[in-house]
């Protein structure tokens, strides 16, 4: 096994997608990661079969794992996980609030029993607080947190289209997780590491949360747009779409040279600075809008490459398939092997392919005779 953690052994009592997602990276950096289901398997696993029969989000966050299923209410399945533990060097878990603590594999009792051994805790709303105990989902906490009144249309809120939370707290974990084990190389003591979905999209949300505070209303939806940089978003050109993004002042100016045609709009009051560009920004569109909308989608692009302007286009998930931008990589599993997107952390060249997406159990009796009494 290679990578920077091929030395390191992970035991996760994980599920659905925060924790998955935290401990797949593990794997990914080369760490071996034990798995522990219950019976049935992490619900994860039949959330839908679109990924050649397998749930899409187990095939995603999975790869690279051993898998045993084990009942923590049985002693010996109990007993069977403290000596897993015992020679691991990191356990993660993202049970119900309390549920880990109860069947006896909480943090601050396996640190006590393993100085050296780093706990990361996945939970909703964190151990303390008024809403530590809720369960909390992705959607549950865009909405808690703000994200989805910022999100969407002036019509009305909407879903980030993605489990954004779950990914955020699944990054931070990882993050944490790595930073303890630095801390570990040096003083020989592992740490406890807690991240909670709210907290995660909280940090997201610093910008909208000082917007709000320091000028008394929220960022407006804009659709996509940008609520404080200009322009900044979806236009229309003669035959397609066109999404832009000017950054600054100096590229704005280039903008107007190149790509309105009309260099004394660089320095008119209501655009010459970005605040004033957010402002005025009906007039700002109506200006860009009346250019692109009598030019090809093609002589626009040309402008604006020769402006060193940024643009995009807005593609559909199967545009996004046919990238030529896009890296994939073969995940084996199960049933055949799938296309996978190829990790966005790049040492060297991308890897042929991830290791395989586990079976339910299917490391379960060479795990049990390895670890057994």
């Amino acid at each position: 096994m290679s990578g920077s953690l091929r030395d390191t052994l992970v035991v996760a009592i994980d599920q659905a997608v925060a924790a998955p997602y935290c401990t797949s990276r593990l794997a990914d950096a080369g760490a071996r990661v034990i798995k522990i289901e219950r019976q049935g398997g992490d619900f994860a696993r039949h959330y839908d079969s679109v990924a050649g029969g397998l749930s899409a989000y187990f095939v995603w966050l999975n790869r690279g794992k051993e898998s045993i299923v084990l009942d923590l209410k049985k002693a010996e399945d109990a007993a069977l996980l403290h000596r897993m533990v015992a020679k691991a060097d990191v356990f993660v878990q993202n049970l119900i609030p309390g549920a880990a603590a109860r069947a006896g594999f909480g943090a601050e009792e396996l640190r006590r029993r393993h100085p050296r051994l780093v706990t990361c805790d996945i939970s909703g709303y964190g151990e303390d607080g008024p809403y530590a105990e809720m369960k909390a989902y992705d959607l549950l906490i865009q909405a808690e947190t703000g994200l989805a009144s910022v999100t969407g249309r002036p019509e009305g809120p909407g879903r980030v289209g993605v489990s954004v939370v779950d990914i955020a707290a699944g990054m931070y974990a990882y993050m944490g997780i790595l930073e303890a084990l630095l801390e570990r190389a040096l003083t020989g003591r592992g740490k406890s590491v807690k991240v909670s979905l709210f907290d995660a999209m909280a940090d997201w949300m610093t910008v909208p949360l000082l917007y709000q505070e320091h000028t008394g209303k929220p960022p407006p939806r804009v659709g996509i747009a940008h609520p404080s940089v200009q322009p900044y978003g979806l236009y229309d050109c003669a035959d397609g779409q066109i999404v832009i993004a000017v950054q600054n002042d100096r590229e704005w100016s280039r903008f107007c040279r190149h790509v309105i045609g009309d260099a004394t709009l660089a320095d008119d009051p209501r655009f010459a600075a970005n605040e004033a560009r957010v402002k005025n920004v009906e007039a700002l569109n109506a200006v860009i809008e009346g250019v692109f909308g009598k030019s090809p989608r093609a002589a626009v692009t040309g402008s604006l490459r020769k402006a060193d302007i940024a643009f995009g286009a807005l593609n559909s998930v199967a545009d996004l398939a046919r990238h030529p931008q896009l890296r994939r990589v073969a995940q084996p599993t199960e049933r055949g092997t799938l296309l996978l997107v190829a990790s966005p952390i790049r040492m060297g060249e991308t890897p042929e392919g991830f290791r395989p997406v586990p079976r339910l159990d299917a490391q379960g009796p060479a795990l049990r005779k390895e670890f057994g009494s």
